[in-house]
């Protein structure tokens, strides 16, 4: 139990180092994106905050699981590395009793991500793709910053404002550029604003401005003043509930709805707690380290292990979305392959005798070795 007590304290010490470090890169990298839609005019500055949690909630259970399985992997190197695992073994102790102290700890982190899996990354990704889509389906005036040039839903138009009053839709010292099949037609203003007419259809309405049309690099061109002036602007369609994309719906919903895409989202929402579970096992044997070497291999292994993992499992979902593998046959054989991996693993660590396990081999190694000097001194 002192054991089991001092280990929680351990792993639970660099977890939290661990999951600081990984969070603050994820989510300084996230911010630095949505700034940058935010810069493009491709979502609205207003909606940053709410984007970046959003998102800080999609990427949550991929960082708690390269957490755990860190965490359990520098404790278990630690403990080879400042020999407590040469006392461990000489106690008659077997590294299977590692199991209970870990799953311990790590069980509540595997709960957790399967419910952010199965229900808070949908509802996350749901309501990013809402606060979107508002964006989007404004006029194309009022998704003008000022000072910022934006183009309109239809691609033809480009918009440009100077300032805008208030919380209202007039904005001042408009410049409109379009381009149709009757060529480039140029309007400036010094305000304008939105109406609706009583058929629903928006209307930019210019006052007090300029027009120029005319075909780029002809010598003919139009010119008008006007006092008044409408152009209609286009605004995007509502999105279909029906359309949303798999990712953001409820798994209530999804379990009900026919179609690769839906099974192969099961099929990741189910993976996620199961590569929770096997990579904290796994981390158990790989924490091997000869403590006359550095640690750092384990690290970049451990690494190359989450990603390769992570990977291949995005590669079975791609082949259910494709059609290839239905959904019985395509979500447990990785990690069933994954779970013989890691019992062959215990099995190699735990026959310290085997004539390929590492302290055998060190050992042979360190008994040539001194016979090497024997002889040599004998000479």
């Amino acid at each position: 139990m002192i054991f089991h007590r001092a280990l929680q304290r351990e792993l639970a010490s660099a977890a939290g180092a661990t999951f600081t470090v990984l969070f603050s890169i994820s989510v300084t990298w996230t911010l630095i994106t949505i700034l940058g839609k935010a810069a493009g005019g491709k979502v609205a500055s207003e909606d940053v905050i709410a984007l970046l949690a959003f998102a800080a909630l999609n990427y949550l259970p991929t960082v708690l699981i390269l957490t755990s399985f860190i965490s359990v992997l520098m404790v278990v190197t630690r403990s080879y590395r400042e020999s407590e695992m040469v006392v461990w073994f000489a106690s008659g102790l077997s590294l299977t009793r590692w199991i209970r102290p870990v799953l311990t700890f790590g069980m509540p982190i595997v709960l957790l991500t399967a419910l952010l899996a199965f229900y808070a990354t949908p509802w996350a990704k749901q309501k990013s793709i809402e606060y979107t889509d508002r964006f989007q389906k404004r006029e194309d005036l009022q998704q003008v910053s000022p000072g910022q040039f934006r183009e309109s839903a239809s691609s033809n138009r480009i918009f440009f404002v100077e300032g805008v009053s208030g919380q209202t839709a007039v904005v001042h010292n408009v410049f409109v550029n379009t381009v149709d099949e009757k060529g480039t037609a140029i309007v400036v203003a010094k305000e304008g604003s939105i109406t609706t007419a009583p058929d629903g259809t928006r209307f930019l309405e210019l006052k007090n401005g300029r027009r120029y049309q005319g075909i780029p690099g002809s010598p003919e061109f139009q010119t008008m003043e006007f006092e008044k002036y409408s152009m209609r602007v286009a605004s995007q369609e509502a999105v279909n509930a029906t359309e949303q994309k798999v990712e953001a719906m409820p798994s209530s919903e999804l379990l009900r709805t026919p179609g690769p895409f839906a099974q192969a989202e099961i099929l990741w929402r189910l993976s996620i707690p199961i590569m929770c579970a096997l990579l904290l096992l796994l981390a158990i044997p790989l924490g091997f380290v000869n403590p006359r070497a550095g640690s750092s291999a384990n690290l970049i292994v451990a690494l190359l292990v989450f990603f390769g993992y992570q990977n291949l499992v995005k590669v079975f979902e791609a082949s259910v979305k494709q059609g290839k593998y239905v959904f019985g046959m395509a979500w447990w054989p990785l990690h069933v392959l994954i779970l013989l991996v890691v019992l062959g693993l215990f099995a190699w660590r735990a026959n310290v005798n085997h004539r390929y396990h590492p302290r055998a081999m060190w050992a042979r190694f360190k008994h040539s070795g001194a016979q090497a000097r024997t002889k040599g001194g004998a000479q």
